[in-house]
């Protein structure tokens, strides 16, 4: 019954989301999406399926392209990643979730959307700086998670489908403090995976915790983030569309593929970006603007 209701809950939340992007992008004449958002939303969400995630990947790529201002950047991703994450959490429940303990299951996605709702109030009121800051710590998380896992430092978990009530709660309230933290770009994917493996589980549980946490948290944070922190919704509809078909061919067509190699790359990546966001933070002369001030100035 929990599974359920949990899948009808996160097909309502997709329907729902959607609807409000379209409109949204109806209203302000975005209503075509972006070709090249397309294509990075299906190279990374491939991976991200397979779970090598899709924020860091995407940093680096749209901060190359100037594809849209530092500022915003965990926002477009959180707004455009959201309905293939719910796909994803669909599809993991539907393989996976039944082997799940469902007070987990519901506890992780309540606290996540509670968290993403209140880091979406906070996200567009923080300082240029310090989204620039946060960013760069959420890349340089990312590539400490590749490193360790392609040294073989990652928990190797358990084999329990449950944990004990005072894990639990522990568990739980992590999800609230990540749910903030994906509107800043920061995803869950690397340390719900390790957390959920240190504390005895098994690794492979972790996905349909951490994708239906993730669709449902997106859902909250992304209904408000589309309608007040003026994001380019071509590109958060390139990223939804092109997202969509490489989690179906990740999730039903590849079984094993060789990833250290890619991983490696990714690090060298992820850490040169954190970086130049870290400088970028350090030597902005202007005065610290907050992102909603910098829209009025652009306006």
């Amino acid at each position: 019954m929990v599974l359920t209701i949990l899948l009808v809950s996160l097909t309502l939340c997709a329907l729902g989301l959607l609807t409000l992007i379209l409109r949204t992008a109806h209203s302000v004449g975005q209503l075509k999406p972006r070709v090249e958002a397309m294509g990075l939303g299906l190279v990374t969400n491939f991976f991200d399926t397979l779970g090598i995630g899709s924020f860091a990947p995407s940093i680096v790529y749209m901060r190359a392209r100037k594809l849209v201002p530092d500022k915003l950047l965990p926002m477009t991703m959180l707004a455009g990643y959201t309905p293939p994450s719910i796909l994803q959490g669909i599809i993991f429940l539907i393989l996976l979730g039944l082997h799940v303990d469902p007070v987990l299951l519901v506890g992780c996605s309540v606290a996540m959307i509670t968290g993403g709702w209140v880091g979406a109030a906070i996200a567009p009121r923080c300082h240029v700086r310090i989204v620039q800051a946060i960013v760069a710590g959420a890349l340089l998380m990312a590539a400490l998670f590749y490193s360790l896992s392609n040294l073989g430092l990652m928990p190797l978990g358990g084999t329990a489908n449950s944990l004990p009530p005072l894990l639990t709660v522990i568990t739980i309230a992590l999800n609230f403090a990540l749910g903030i933290l994906l509107n800043f770009g920061v995803g869950n994917y690397a340390p719900t995976l390790a957390m959920v493996s240190l504390f005895g589980m098994d690794p492979r549980l972790a996905f349909p915790i951490m994708a239906s946490a993730a669709g449902f948290a997106g859902t909250a944070a992304s209904a408000r983030l589309v309608k007040t922190a003026g994001l380019d919704l071509r590109i958060v509809i390139g990223l939804t569309l092109g997202a969509i078909p490489g989690v179906l061919v990740a999730a039903f067509i590849v079984k094993e593929m060789p990833l250290e190699i890619l991983r490696w790359l990714v690090v060298v990546v992820v850490v040169y970006a954190a970086l130049t966001l870290i400088h970028s933070a350090l030597t902005r002369k202007e005065p610290a603007l907050t992102l909603e001030q910098e829209a009025v100035e652009a306006a």
